[in-house]
């Protein structure tokens, strides 16, 4: 026997330009127990299309059902709240609180961390002073009256 019209029918069937009527010949060729070799292949799609036909579907009480079922509960209400605005930004101020204590924690860090001498750091950021000449010494009207001990009485400096 020659299958050539199912076989242009499976060739239209893979390039998806069958109708309907086409699809269901093909289905109940492939129903049938004596199906030739070369297209039993092809067999079980059919096969398990026909298989999903048969199989139960939702009858049209369904949707009344579903809807009674539905029905009966009570709706739940929902109270609806405002939210203010420092709510709203309530988790941007906790990130920016969260920036703040690392860049706190990092400069604490730098500064310790940092090779300085210890003789000239006292706290944390600050600088000691240097012991130098006074800033009294340095006034230009300012006149040395005290005798160093054994010298003459006639040497008085002036310092500008």
């Amino acid at each position: 026997m020659d299958y050539k019209y199912i076989n242009q029918l499976l060739e239209r069937y893979w390039n998806c330009e069958t109708s309907l009527e086409e699809e269901g010949i093909l289905r109940a060729f492939f129903s049938q127990k004596d199906v030739p070799a070369e297209l039993r292949q092809y067999q079980p799609l059919f096969a398990y299309q026909q298989l999903e036909t048969k199989e139960k579907h939702l009858d049209a009480d369904f949707d009344n059902r579903l809807l009674a079922m539905i029905e009966e509960d009570e709706p739940i209400k929902v109270k609806a709240r405002t939210i203010t605005l420092t709510q709203r930004l309530k988790p941007l101020f906790k990130a920016a609180a969260v920036v703040a204590i690392f860049l706190t924690l990092g400069n604490a860090a730098q500064e310790s961390f940092q090779t300085q001498q210890p003789s000239t750091t006292g706290m944390a950021g600050y600088n000691k002073v240097e012991k130098g000449a006074s800033v009294a010494l340095r006034d230009s009207a300012a006149i040395d009256t005290i005798k160093p001990v054994g010298a003459p009485a006639a040497s008085l400096n002036v310092i500008k």
